[in-house]
Protein backbone atom coordinates (compact mmCIF):
# COMPACT_ATOMS: atom_id res chain seq x y z
CA UNK A 1 0.00 0.00 0.00
CA UNK A 2 1.01 2.23 -0.34
CA UNK A 3 -1.81 2.38 -1.08
CA UNK A 4 -1.24 -0.04 0.48
CA UNK A 5 -2.55 -2.61 -2.42
CA UNK A 6 -4.03 -10.98 4.20
CA UNK A 7 -4.87 -12.87 7.23
CA UNK A 8 -1.69 -14.81 6.64
CA UNK A 9 -4.26 -17.23 5.93
CA UNK A 10 -5.43 -15.52 2.70
CA UNK A 11 -4.14 -11.59 1.83
CA UNK A 12 -6.23 -8.55 1.23
CA UNK A 13 -5.22 -5.19 3.45
CA UNK A 14 -2.71 -3.23 1.77
CA UNK A 15 0.07 -1.33 2.41
CA UNK A 16 1.48 2.19 2.52
CA UNK A 17 2.99 3.27 -0.97
CA UNK A 18 5.33 5.88 -2.13
CA UNK A 19 5.39 9.31 -0.06
CA UNK A 20 2.22 9.82 -0.72
CA UNK A 21 -0.18 7.99 2.28
CA UNK A 22 -1.65 5.42 -0.30
CA UNK A 23 -2.79 2.47 2.04
CA UNK A 24 -6.06 2.06 2.93
CA UNK A 25 -7.37 5.07 4.24
CA UNK A 26 -10.15 4.83 2.16
CA UNK A 27 -11.35 1.28 3.20
CA UNK A 28 -14.33 1.10 5.42
CA UNK A 29 -13.20 -1.33 8.48
CA UNK A 30 -15.66 -3.70 7.61
CA UNK A 31 -13.69 -4.53 4.79
CA UNK A 32 -10.55 -4.20 5.85
CA UNK A 33 -8.39 -5.48 1.79
CA UNK A 34 1.77 1.01 -29.25
CA UNK A 35 -0.74 -1.45 -28.92
CA UNK A 36 -4.62 -1.37 -30.69
CA UNK A 37 -6.56 1.56 -29.21
CA UNK A 38 -8.85 -0.87 -27.09
CA UNK A 39 -6.09 -1.72 -24.29
CA UNK A 40 -5.27 -5.03 -23.39
CA UNK A 41 -6.36 -8.45 -23.55
CA UNK A 42 -7.81 -10.09 -20.39
CA UNK A 43 -6.44 -14.00 -19.96
CA UNK A 44 -8.82 -16.74 -20.69
CA UNK A 45 -10.46 -17.69 -17.77
CA UNK A 46 -13.21 -21.24 -16.99
CA UNK A 47 -13.75 -22.53 -20.60
CA UNK A 48 -17.11 -23.28 -22.02
CA UNK A 49 -19.02 -24.22 -24.56
CA UNK A 50 -22.17 -21.71 -24.94
CA UNK A 51 -22.15 -18.51 -26.58
CA UNK A 52 -21.29 -14.90 -24.66
CA UNK A 53 -24.72 -13.73 -23.15
CA UNK A 54 -24.36 -10.03 -23.74
CA UNK A 55 -26.87 -9.48 -21.12
CA UNK A 56 -25.18 -11.35 -18.28
CA UNK A 57 -25.21 -9.93 -14.75
CA UNK A 58 -21.29 -10.78 -13.38
CA UNK A 59 -21.42 -11.11 -9.65
CA UNK A 60 -17.78 -10.79 -8.30
CA UNK A 61 -16.99 -11.29 -4.14
CA UNK A 62 -14.50 -8.73 -2.69
CA UNK A 63 -12.79 -8.09 -0.07
CA UNK A 64 -11.84 -4.43 0.09
CA UNK A 65 -14.57 -2.20 0.20
CA UNK A 66 -13.86 1.88 -0.41
CA UNK A 67 -15.42 4.35 1.85
CA UNK A 68 -15.51 6.83 -1.22
CA UNK A 69 -15.79 6.76 -4.88
CA UNK A 70 -13.15 10.35 -5.18
CA UNK A 71 -10.24 8.15 -6.46
CA UNK A 72 -8.60 11.61 -7.26
CA UNK A 73 -8.56 12.22 -2.96
CA UNK A 74 -8.67 9.20 -1.33
CA UNK A 75 -6.14 6.45 -1.25
CA UNK A 76 -6.55 2.81 -1.39
CA UNK A 77 -6.25 0.05 -3.08
CA UNK A 78 -10.30 -0.69 -3.22
CA UNK A 79 -10.65 2.20 -5.68
CA UNK A 80 -7.87 1.38 -7.86
CA UNK A 81 -8.87 -2.16 -8.09
CA UNK A 82 -12.03 -1.52 -9.50
CA UNK A 83 -12.25 1.96 -10.97
CA UNK A 84 -9.24 1.82 -12.99
CA UNK A 85 -9.75 0.78 -16.82
CA UNK A 86 -13.55 0.09 -15.58
CA UNK A 87 -14.96 3.80 -14.86
CA UNK A 88 -11.59 6.06 -15.32
CA UNK A 89 -9.13 5.49 -17.66
CA UNK A 90 -5.30 7.24 -18.16
CA UNK A 91 -2.97 8.06 -21.41
CA UNK A 92 -1.84 4.62 -21.02
CA UNK A 93 -2.40 1.23 -18.59
CA UNK A 94 -1.00 -1.52 -17.39
CA UNK A 95 -1.15 -5.57 -18.47
CA UNK A 96 -1.65 -8.34 -15.38
CA UNK A 97 2.23 -8.33 -15.85
CA UNK A 98 2.67 -5.05 -15.62
CA UNK A 99 3.62 -3.94 -19.38
CA UNK A 100 3.01 -0.41 -20.42
CA UNK A 101 0.05 -0.02 -23.04
CA UNK A 102 -1.56 2.71 -24.59
CA UNK A 103 -5.13 3.33 -23.55
CA UNK A 104 -6.65 7.08 -24.31
CA UNK A 105 -3.65 7.57 -26.06
CA UNK A 106 -3.03 5.85 -29.50
CA UNK A 107 0.41 6.17 -29.69
CA UNK A 108 2.98 7.83 -27.90
CA UNK A 109 7.00 8.66 -28.30
CA UNK A 110 9.81 9.50 -26.22
CA UNK A 111 12.68 11.78 -26.86
CA UNK A 112 15.86 10.64 -27.49
CA UNK A 113 16.89 12.25 -24.43
CA UNK A 114 14.13 10.80 -22.30
CA UNK A 115 12.60 14.27 -21.16
CA UNK A 116 9.76 14.98 -24.18
CA UNK A 117 6.84 12.36 -24.26
CA UNK A 118 3.92 12.80 -26.86
CA UNK A 119 0.84 11.47 -26.35
CA UNK A 120 -1.78 11.34 -29.44
CA UNK A 121 -5.59 10.85 -28.57
CA UNK A 122 -7.42 8.24 -30.26
CA UNK A 123 -10.75 9.49 -31.83
CA UNK A 124 -14.07 9.61 -30.62
CA UNK A 125 -13.56 9.46 -26.88
CA UNK A 126 -16.57 10.75 -24.46
CA UNK A 127 -16.55 11.05 -21.14
CA UNK A 128 -20.38 9.63 -19.06
CA UNK A 129 -21.23 13.07 -19.23
CA UNK A 130 -21.51 12.81 -22.84
CA UNK A 131 -19.08 15.40 -23.13
CA UNK A 132 -16.25 14.75 -25.99
CA UNK A 133 -12.81 14.10 -24.36
CA UNK A 134 -9.74 16.61 -25.82
CA UNK A 135 -6.31 17.44 -24.91
CA UNK A 136 -7.27 20.34 -22.86
CA UNK A 137 -8.91 17.52 -20.57
CA UNK A 138 -5.93 15.62 -20.29
CA UNK A 139 -4.06 18.76 -19.87
CA UNK A 140 -6.05 20.25 -16.93
CA UNK A 141 -6.43 16.43 -14.89
CA UNK A 142 -2.51 16.01 -15.50
CA UNK A 143 -1.94 19.99 -14.11
CA UNK A 144 -4.15 19.56 -10.75
CA UNK A 145 -2.60 16.30 -10.06
CA UNK A 146 1.34 17.91 -10.43
CA UNK A 147 -0.30 21.26 -8.65
CA UNK A 148 -2.27 20.51 -6.01
CA UNK A 149 -0.65 18.23 -3.07
CA UNK A 150 -4.54 16.51 -1.75
CA UNK A 151 -4.68 14.77 -5.23
CA UNK A 152 -3.56 11.55 -5.62
CA UNK A 153 -0.40 10.77 -7.62
CA UNK A 154 0.74 14.42 -6.70
CA UNK A 155 4.03 12.87 -5.62
CA UNK A 156 4.08 11.14 -9.19
CA UNK A 157 4.69 14.19 -11.08
CA UNK A 158 6.80 16.29 -9.23
CA UNK A 159 9.51 15.66 -11.92
CA UNK A 160 7.41 17.47 -14.87
CA UNK A 161 8.22 20.67 -16.46
CA UNK A 162 5.29 21.48 -18.29
CA UNK A 163 2.12 19.89 -19.71
CA UNK A 164 0.56 21.27 -23.24
CA UNK A 165 -1.57 20.72 -25.78
CA UNK A 166 -0.15 20.55 -29.21
CA UNK A 167 -3.69 20.70 -30.56
CA UNK A 168 -7.02 18.97 -29.79
CA UNK A 169 -5.65 15.43 -30.68
CA UNK A 170 -1.91 15.96 -28.91
CA UNK A 171 -0.46 16.31 -25.31
CA UNK A 172 2.89 16.95 -24.77
CA UNK A 173 4.79 16.08 -21.65
CA UNK A 174 8.20 17.47 -20.65
CA UNK A 175 10.46 16.58 -17.95
CA UNK A 176 12.64 18.54 -15.89
CA UNK A 177 15.37 15.17 -15.97
CA UNK A 178 14.48 11.49 -17.31
CA UNK A 179 12.41 9.65 -15.25
CA UNK A 180 12.68 5.47 -15.66
CA UNK A 181 9.24 5.05 -13.67
CA UNK A 182 7.41 8.07 -15.23
CA UNK A 183 5.34 6.41 -17.83
CA UNK A 184 4.38 3.91 -15.27
CA UNK A 185 3.53 6.53 -12.66
CA UNK A 186 1.05 7.50 -15.73
CA UNK A 187 -1.13 3.94 -15.12
CA UNK A 188 -2.12 4.79 -12.02
CA UNK A 189 -4.06 7.58 -10.25
CA UNK A 190 -1.29 10.63 -11.30
CA UNK A 191 -2.58 9.32 -14.91
CA UNK A 192 -6.35 9.28 -14.60
CA UNK A 193 -8.16 11.71 -17.15
CA UNK A 194 -10.98 14.16 -15.68
CA UNK A 195 -13.71 16.41 -17.45
CA UNK A 196 -12.25 19.62 -17.25
CA UNK A 197 -14.06 21.87 -15.13
CA UNK A 198 -16.46 19.32 -14.13
CA UNK A 199 -18.73 19.72 -10.93
CA UNK A 200 -19.66 16.28 -10.40
CA UNK A 201 -19.18 14.99 -6.92
CA UNK A 202 -16.70 12.25 -7.32
CA UNK A 203 -17.29 10.89 -3.76
CA UNK A 204 -20.43 8.84 -4.25
CA UNK A 205 -21.20 9.53 -8.46
CA UNK A 206 -18.54 9.77 -11.54
CA UNK A 207 -17.91 10.84 -15.03
CA UNK A 208 -15.18 8.56 -16.52
CA UNK A 209 -14.81 7.92 -19.92
CA UNK A 210 -14.26 3.83 -19.33
CA UNK A 211 -16.49 0.71 -20.56
CA UNK A 212 -18.40 1.06 -17.45
CA UNK A 213 -20.50 3.46 -15.66
CA UNK A 214 -21.91 3.25 -12.19
CA UNK A 215 -25.26 2.29 -11.25
CA UNK A 216 -25.67 2.05 -7.76
CA UNK A 217 -23.43 1.75 -4.60
CA UNK A 218 -24.89 0.02 -1.25
CA UNK A 219 -22.60 1.08 1.39
CA UNK A 220 -21.39 -1.64 3.21
CA UNK A 221 -23.03 -4.11 0.76
CA UNK A 222 -22.33 -3.79 -2.83
CA UNK A 223 -20.98 -1.65 -6.15
CA UNK A 224 -22.71 -2.38 -9.02
CA UNK A 225 -21.58 -1.60 -13.01
CA UNK A 226 -23.44 -1.38 -16.00
CA UNK A 227 -21.97 -1.14 -19.84
CA UNK A 228 -21.01 1.75 -21.26
CA UNK A 229 -22.62 1.26 -24.44
CA UNK A 230 -21.39 4.55 -26.17
CA UNK A 231 -17.77 3.46 -24.96
CA UNK A 232 -14.88 4.30 -27.57
CA UNK A 233 -13.60 1.13 -27.58
CA UNK A 234 -14.44 -2.31 -27.77
CA UNK A 235 -17.46 -2.79 -25.23
CA UNK A 236 -17.53 -4.41 -22.37
CA UNK A 237 -19.05 -8.63 -22.63
CA UNK A 238 -21.52 -8.38 -20.08
CA UNK A 239 -24.24 -6.13 -19.46
CA UNK A 240 -23.82 -5.09 -15.85
CA UNK A 241 -21.30 -6.49 -12.95
CA UNK A 242 -22.08 -6.51 -9.22
CA UNK A 243 -19.15 -6.49 -6.83
CA UNK A 244 -20.50 -8.21 -3.44
CA UNK A 245 -18.04 -6.58 -0.85
CA UNK A 246 -17.65 -10.00 1.77
CA UNK A 247 -14.72 -9.16 4.04
CA UNK A 248 -15.10 -12.46 6.08
CA UNK A 249 -13.26 -15.19 4.14
CA UNK A 250 -15.71 -17.98 5.61
CA UNK A 251 -18.52 -15.95 4.21
CA UNK A 252 -17.07 -15.83 0.98
CA UNK A 253 -16.86 -19.41 0.53
CA UNK A 254 -20.42 -19.61 1.61
CA UNK A 255 -21.70 -17.33 -0.94
CA UNK A 256 -20.23 -18.74 -3.71
CA UNK A 257 -21.69 -22.27 -2.69
CA UNK A 258 -24.78 -21.17 -1.96
CA UNK A 259 -24.60 -19.87 -5.90
CA UNK A 260 -24.83 -16.32 -5.35
CA UNK A 261 -21.56 -15.09 -6.57
CA UNK A 262 -19.68 -15.85 -10.29
CA UNK A 263 -15.90 -15.21 -9.23
CA UNK A 264 -14.73 -14.63 -5.85
CA UNK A 265 -11.30 -13.30 -5.12
CA UNK A 266 -8.93 -13.28 -2.57
CA UNK A 267 -9.79 -17.57 -1.55
CA UNK A 268 -8.52 -18.29 1.71
CA UNK A 269 -6.16 -21.64 0.31
CA UNK A 270 -7.60 -23.41 3.32
CA UNK A 271 -10.66 -23.46 2.56
CA UNK A 272 -9.97 -23.83 -1.80
CA UNK A 273 -10.99 -27.42 -1.46
CA UNK A 274 -14.34 -26.40 -0.95
CA UNK A 275 -15.35 -25.07 -3.87
CA UNK A 276 -13.75 -28.15 -5.56
CA UNK A 277 -15.29 -29.12 -8.47
CA UNK A 278 -17.89 -25.90 -8.75
CA UNK A 279 -15.29 -23.16 -9.34
CA UNK A 280 -11.91 -23.35 -11.52
CA UNK A 281 -9.37 -22.23 -8.95
CA UNK A 282 -6.47 -19.89 -10.26
CA UNK A 283 -3.33 -19.05 -9.19
CA UNK A 284 -2.35 -15.22 -10.02
CA UNK A 285 1.28 -14.05 -9.64
CA UNK A 286 0.76 -10.12 -7.80
CA UNK A 287 3.55 -7.92 -6.55
CA UNK A 288 2.50 -8.28 -3.09
CA UNK A 289 5.09 -8.17 -0.22
CA UNK A 290 4.54 -9.67 2.90
CA UNK A 291 6.52 -7.07 5.16
CA UNK A 292 7.72 -7.70 7.89
CA UNK A 293 9.25 -3.68 8.75
CA UNK A 294 11.91 -3.10 11.59
CA UNK A 295 11.71 0.18 12.91
CA UNK A 296 15.30 0.86 11.78
CA UNK A 297 15.31 4.21 13.89
CA UNK A 298 14.57 3.01 17.17
CA UNK A 299 17.06 1.10 19.31
CA UNK A 300 17.70 -2.27 19.75
CA UNK A 301 16.30 -2.23 15.68
CA UNK A 302 18.52 0.51 14.50
CA UNK A 303 21.52 -1.99 14.96
CA UNK A 304 22.01 -3.89 11.85
CA UNK A 305 23.01 -7.12 13.62
CA UNK A 306 19.73 -7.21 15.72
CA UNK A 307 17.62 -7.15 11.87
CA UNK A 308 20.02 -9.77 10.98
CA UNK A 309 19.24 -12.11 13.74
CA UNK A 310 15.68 -11.55 13.31
CA UNK A 311 15.19 -12.07 9.70
CA UNK A 312 18.02 -15.36 10.56
CA UNK A 313 15.63 -16.70 12.95
CA UNK A 314 12.61 -16.60 10.63
CA UNK A 315 11.86 -20.27 8.90
CA UNK A 316 10.11 -18.36 5.81
CA UNK A 317 9.81 -22.11 4.25
CA UNK A 318 7.21 -22.86 6.97
CA UNK A 319 5.31 -19.83 6.59
CA UNK A 320 4.36 -20.57 3.08
CA UNK A 321 3.57 -24.34 3.89
CA UNK A 322 1.07 -22.88 6.77
CA UNK A 323 0.02 -20.14 4.71
CA UNK A 324 -1.14 -22.69 0.97
CA UNK A 325 0.17 -20.19 -0.89
CA UNK A 326 2.06 -17.54 -1.88
CA UNK A 327 6.52 -17.98 -2.45
CA UNK A 328 9.36 -17.05 -0.29
CA UNK A 329 10.85 -13.37 -1.30
CA UNK A 330 14.01 -12.70 0.66
CA UNK A 331 14.29 -9.07 -0.80
CA UNK A 332 12.29 -5.86 -1.41
CA UNK A 333 11.48 -6.21 -4.85
CA UNK A 334 9.20 -9.11 -6.09
CA UNK A 335 9.54 -10.84 -9.58
CA UNK A 336 6.92 -8.50 -11.76
CA UNK A 337 9.05 -5.98 -11.24
CA UNK A 338 12.24 -4.48 -13.13
CA UNK A 339 15.52 -5.11 -10.60
CA UNK A 340 14.27 -8.56 -9.16
CA UNK A 341 17.07 -10.71 -7.70
CA UNK A 342 16.89 -14.11 -5.94
CA UNK A 343 18.27 -12.97 -2.22
CA UNK A 344 17.72 -15.91 -0.30
CA UNK A 345 21.18 -16.12 0.56
CA UNK A 346 21.09 -12.80 2.55
CA UNK A 347 18.15 -14.80 5.15
CA UNK A 348 18.90 -18.41 5.31
CA UNK A 349 17.00 -20.06 8.21
CA UNK A 350 19.90 -20.16 10.96
CA UNK A 351 18.89 -19.72 14.51
CA UNK A 352 22.11 -20.54 15.71
CA UNK A 353 23.48 -17.38 13.64
CA UNK A 354 20.89 -15.65 15.07
CA UNK A 355 21.76 -16.05 18.58
CA UNK A 356 25.14 -15.40 18.11
CA UNK A 357 24.26 -12.09 16.81
CA UNK A 358 22.06 -11.15 19.48
CA UNK A 359 24.58 -12.04 21.96
CA UNK A 360 27.11 -9.92 20.37
CA UNK A 361 24.60 -7.02 20.27
CA UNK A 362 24.30 -7.40 23.96
CA UNK A 363 20.56 -8.29 23.29
CA UNK A 364 20.54 -11.97 24.37
CA UNK A 365 16.78 -11.55 26.22
CA UNK A 366 15.28 -9.25 24.02
CA UNK A 367 11.53 -8.13 24.22
CA UNK A 368 9.60 -6.30 21.07
CA UNK A 369 6.06 -5.93 20.04
CA UNK A 370 4.59 -6.97 16.65
CA UNK A 371 1.93 -4.29 15.56
CA UNK A 372 -0.12 -5.77 13.34
CA UNK A 373 -4.02 -4.95 12.01
CA UNK A 374 -6.00 -7.53 13.05
CA UNK A 375 -7.37 -8.96 9.60
CA UNK A 376 -4.44 -10.36 9.10
CA UNK A 377 -5.71 -13.53 11.40
CA UNK A 378 -2.90 -15.37 13.94
CA UNK A 379 -0.80 -17.41 11.70
CA UNK A 380 2.02 -15.07 10.87
CA UNK A 381 2.15 -14.17 14.47
CA UNK A 382 2.07 -17.40 15.96
CA UNK A 383 4.65 -19.02 13.66
CA UNK A 384 6.83 -15.58 14.45
CA UNK A 385 6.45 -16.26 17.98
CA UNK A 386 7.75 -19.26 18.19
CA UNK A 387 10.81 -19.00 15.87
CA UNK A 388 11.97 -15.46 17.71
CA UNK A 389 11.43 -17.73 21.31
CA UNK A 390 13.89 -20.50 19.65
CA UNK A 391 16.76 -17.32 19.70
CA UNK A 392 15.30 -15.84 23.05
CA UNK A 393 13.63 -12.62 21.23
CA UNK A 394 10.05 -12.89 23.52
CA UNK A 395 7.34 -11.36 20.83
CA UNK A 396 4.47 -9.68 21.77
CA UNK A 397 1.72 -9.15 19.65
CA UNK A 398 -0.40 -5.83 19.26
CA UNK A 399 -3.03 -6.94 16.95
CA UNK A 400 -5.38 -3.78 15.85
CA UNK A 401 -7.92 -2.21 14.04
CA UNK A 402 -6.81 -0.80 10.67
CA UNK A 403 -7.03 2.44 11.15
CA UNK A 404 -4.77 2.88 14.48
CA UNK A 405 -2.64 0.52 12.64
CA UNK A 406 -2.40 3.84 10.36
CA UNK A 407 -2.03 6.04 13.33
CA UNK A 408 0.56 4.61 15.69
CA UNK A 409 2.65 3.03 12.78
CA UNK A 410 2.28 4.20 9.64
CA UNK A 411 1.88 8.15 10.65
CA UNK A 412 3.66 8.44 13.92
CA UNK A 413 6.45 5.71 13.06
CA UNK A 414 5.62 4.42 17.23
CA UNK A 415 6.59 0.02 16.95
CA UNK A 416 9.15 -2.21 16.86
CA UNK A 417 7.85 -4.37 14.07
CA UNK A 418 4.90 -4.36 12.25
CA UNK A 419 3.54 -6.57 9.51
CA UNK A 420 1.14 -5.43 6.35
CA UNK A 421 1.03 -6.39 3.05
CA UNK A 422 2.34 -4.27 0.50
CA UNK A 423 0.47 -4.64 -2.80
CA UNK A 424 2.02 -1.50 -4.65
CA UNK A 425 4.12 -2.62 -7.74
CA UNK A 426 7.64 -0.88 -8.29
CA UNK A 427 7.48 0.77 -4.84
CA UNK A 428 11.06 0.31 -3.85
CA UNK A 429 11.70 3.35 -3.44
CA UNK A 430 9.95 3.53 0.12
CA UNK A 431 13.27 2.10 0.99
CA UNK A 432 15.38 5.34 -0.46
CA UNK A 433 12.84 7.53 1.74
CA UNK A 434 14.03 8.39 4.69
CA UNK A 435 10.91 9.47 6.01
CA UNK A 436 9.05 6.56 5.62
CA UNK A 437 7.86 4.24 8.30
CA UNK A 438 10.74 1.67 7.96
CA UNK A 439 12.82 4.75 9.17
CA UNK A 440 15.94 3.03 6.61
CA UNK A 441 18.20 5.74 6.02
CA UNK A 442 20.81 4.45 3.64
CA UNK A 443 22.64 7.29 1.25
CA UNK A 444 23.91 4.50 -0.46
CA UNK A 445 20.80 3.12 -1.48
CA UNK A 446 19.52 6.79 -2.03
CA UNK A 447 21.63 7.33 -4.68
CA UNK A 448 21.50 4.09 -6.58
CA UNK A 449 17.55 4.77 -6.55
CA UNK A 450 17.99 8.33 -8.33
CA UNK A 451 19.79 6.95 -10.82
CA UNK A 452 17.79 4.02 -11.50
CA UNK A 453 15.22 6.75 -12.30
CA UNK A 454 17.06 8.86 -14.03
CA UNK A 455 18.48 5.96 -16.28
CA UNK A 456 17.11 5.72 -20.02
CA UNK A 457 18.27 1.92 -20.78
CA UNK A 458 15.47 -0.27 -18.93
CA UNK A 459 18.28 -3.01 -18.33
CA UNK A 460 20.86 -0.29 -16.79
CA UNK A 461 17.94 1.01 -14.87
CA UNK A 462 17.03 -2.52 -13.70
CA UNK A 463 20.67 -3.70 -12.53
CA UNK A 464 20.98 -0.45 -10.31
CA UNK A 465 17.83 -1.12 -8.38
CA UNK A 466 19.28 -5.04 -8.43
CA UNK A 467 22.35 -3.33 -6.71
CA UNK A 468 19.87 -0.86 -3.99
CA UNK A 469 17.92 -4.43 -3.29
CA UNK A 470 20.50 -6.16 -2.49
CA UNK A 471 22.23 -3.74 0.17
CA UNK A 472 18.36 -3.07 1.49
CA UNK A 473 18.44 -6.65 1.99
CA UNK A 474 21.96 -7.58 3.67
CA UNK A 475 20.98 -4.68 6.03
CA UNK A 476 18.44 -6.57 6.56
CA UNK A 477 15.81 -2.89 6.67
CA UNK A 478 13.09 -5.30 6.89
CA UNK A 479 11.89 -9.11 6.21
CA UNK A 480 9.98 -10.49 3.42
CA UNK A 481 7.73 -12.86 4.57
CA UNK A 482 6.37 -14.37 0.97
CA UNK A 483 5.46 -13.15 -2.11
CA UNK A 484 2.42 -13.80 -1.86
CA UNK A 485 -0.04 -15.48 -4.76
CA UNK A 486 -4.21 -14.44 -5.08
CA UNK A 487 -6.39 -17.61 -5.56
CA UNK A 488 -9.56 -16.69 -7.41
CA UNK A 489 -13.03 -19.20 -7.66
CA UNK A 490 -14.48 -18.58 -11.35
CA UNK A 491 -17.72 -20.92 -12.33
CA UNK A 492 -17.82 -22.37 -15.08
CA UNK A 493 -19.02 -20.20 -18.23
CA UNK A 494 -16.95 -17.18 -16.96
CA UNK A 495 -14.30 -16.38 -19.71
CA UNK A 496 -11.66 -13.99 -19.67
CA UNK A 497 -11.47 -13.11 -15.81
CA UNK A 498 -8.22 -11.59 -14.91
CA UNK A 499 -5.69 -14.15 -13.13
CA UNK A 500 -2.65 -12.44 -12.13
CA UNK A 501 -2.24 -8.66 -10.08
CA UNK A 502 -6.05 -8.69 -9.77
CA UNK A 503 -5.36 -7.44 -5.87
CA UNK A 504 -3.97 -3.60 -7.55
CA UNK A 505 -6.10 -4.05 -10.85
CA UNK A 506 -9.46 -5.61 -12.06
CA UNK A 507 -9.97 -4.69 -15.78
CA UNK A 508 -13.34 -6.83 -16.60
CA UNK A 509 -13.72 -5.59 -19.98
CA UNK A 510 -12.83 -8.74 -21.49
CA UNK A 511 -15.17 -10.66 -19.39
CA UNK A 512 -17.80 -12.84 -21.00
CA UNK A 513 -20.38 -15.11 -19.71
CA UNK A 514 -22.10 -17.94 -21.07
CA UNK A 515 -25.65 -18.48 -22.19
Amino acid sequence: MHRTRAALASRRPRAPRRAAVALLTGLTAAALMLSACTGSPSPAGSSSAGAADANATLTVGLVLEPSSLDIRHTSGAALEQVLVDNIYEGLVSRTQDNKIIDRLAKSHEISSDGLTYTFVLNDGITFHSGATLTSADVVASLQTAKDDQTVQGHADLAGVASIAAKDDKTVVITLSQPSQNFLFSLTGTAGLVFQKGDTTDLQATENGTGPFTLTQWKKGDSLSFARNDKYWGTKAGVKSIVFDYIPDFTAGVNAAQSGTLDVLTAVDANLAPQLDGKFAITKGKTTDKGTLAFNNAKAPLNDQRVREALRLAIDHKAIIEARGVGTTLYGPIPQLDPGYKDLSSTAPYDPEKAKALLKEAGQENLSLTLTIPSFYGTTVPQLLTSDFKKVGVTLKVDSVEFPAWLDTVFTKHDYDLSFVLHVEPRDFGNFANPDYYFGYNNPEVQKLYAQSQTELDPKKSADLLSQAAEIVAKDAAADWLYEDQTLTAVRPGVNGFPKDSINSRLDLRGVTVSK
